[in-house]
């Protein structure tokens, strides 16, 4: 496979998980998410409590049934959201431009990695991409439960929690910095699991699919959500992930896969009829894509602390 047809079955993957999450943000739209309230330019503390489980009993905030708060400010933040990735398209482009493929090639003709040393450890090659699935995105649940632990790393993270809206454009509200730092360790992963350009393909349809779909402002079925969920990053589960409530916000980093959080005893439970507030506390709304550039230099903004049971 040629790079051009590398960039453009990521593309088409791209867009069609986009048109997907929005489809089913038309068909399915949360009526949950609250964003931030009362807070000035300058930051502050509102008082509504997030809920894992449920709206709290007898709260309505002001708002008629089925009607989300922050709505208007959901429509401007996708420009900024946009603009943000398009910047970074741009950057990356410019830095690392299919090299993914190029490291894939690379690692297979000097015969390096686990996979690509499949025949002497028996491995049947069909086995390969579910592997390189479950490894890549092994690697994406590290890589990001490091950046909600590390300052350093949390100050470029922060910029795609900063957002006070939970949409599909939420999915590429991301720092370029944090980009470039993550780009060593998931060219690593690479060369040690030995993944073939096809496993690379795979891997990054499916997580473009997740990635979208799990920031969509969407209700799922509760027949379909629970059982979703054993194994999958639901929007509901992600939904919480994004809570301004630190309790909440340090749990559920899979993108596609739940079990990981599991795994390693970092997963909190939510469905689509929790009500979360969305965003960071200390930060206005509607910050500007030169503001999103600037935030790592600008401070720390953390979640904040809750009364409420540790769930």
């Amino acid at each position: 496979m040629t790079e051009f047809e590398y960039q453009v079955a990521k593309s088409s993957a791209f867009v069609l998980a986009l048109l997907l999450t929005l489809g089913l943000q038309f068909l399915r739209p949360h009526s949950g998410s609250i964003a931030r309230r009362g807070t000035g330019r300058h930051g502050g503390r509102d008082s509504a409590r997030s809920e894992a489980h449920g709206p709290a009993h007898g709260s309505t905030d002001g708002r008629a049934h089925g009607q989300t708060v922050g709505q208007a400010g959901g429509q401007s933040s996708w420009r900024v959201n946009a603009t943000a990735w398009a910047f970074n398209v741009v950057i990356l482009g410019v830095v690392c431009a299919g090299c993914a493929c190029a490291v894939s090639r690379w690692a297979e003709a000097r015969e390096l990695g686990l996979l690509n040393r499949v025949e002497m450890l028996g491995v049947h090659a069909w086995l390969a991409l579910p592997i390189t699935v479950l490894g890549m995105d092994f690697v994406s649940y590290v890589w990001h439960r490091a950046n909600h632990r590390l300052s350093l790393l949390w100050r470029f993270h922060q910029v795609h929690h900063s957002d006070s809206n939970f949409t599909a454009t939420t999915a590429v509200r991301f720092h370029f910095g944090e980009l470039l730092l993550a780009l060593p360790l998931r060219l690593a992963a690479v060369i040690v699991l030995g993944v073939s350009i096809p496993g690379v393909i795979a891997f990054e349809v499916l997580f473009a699919f997740a990635n979208f779909v799990e920031h969509g402002d969407i209700d799922l079925p509760r027949w379909i959500e629970a059982p979703m969920a054993l194994l999958f990053i639901t929007p509901a589960l992600h939904r919480r992930h994004h809570s301004r409530e630190s309790e909440l916000l340090n749990s559920n980093y899979g993108t596609i896969f739940s079990f990981w959080d599991r795994a390693f005893h970092s997963f909190g439970p939510s469905t689509s009829e929790a009500e979360i507030q969305i965003g960071l506390p200390g930060l206005a709304d509607g910050l500007s894509a030169r503001e999103l550039i600037l935030l790592p230099i600008r401070g720390v903004f953390r979640g904040e602390r809750s009364e409420a049971p540790r769930l």
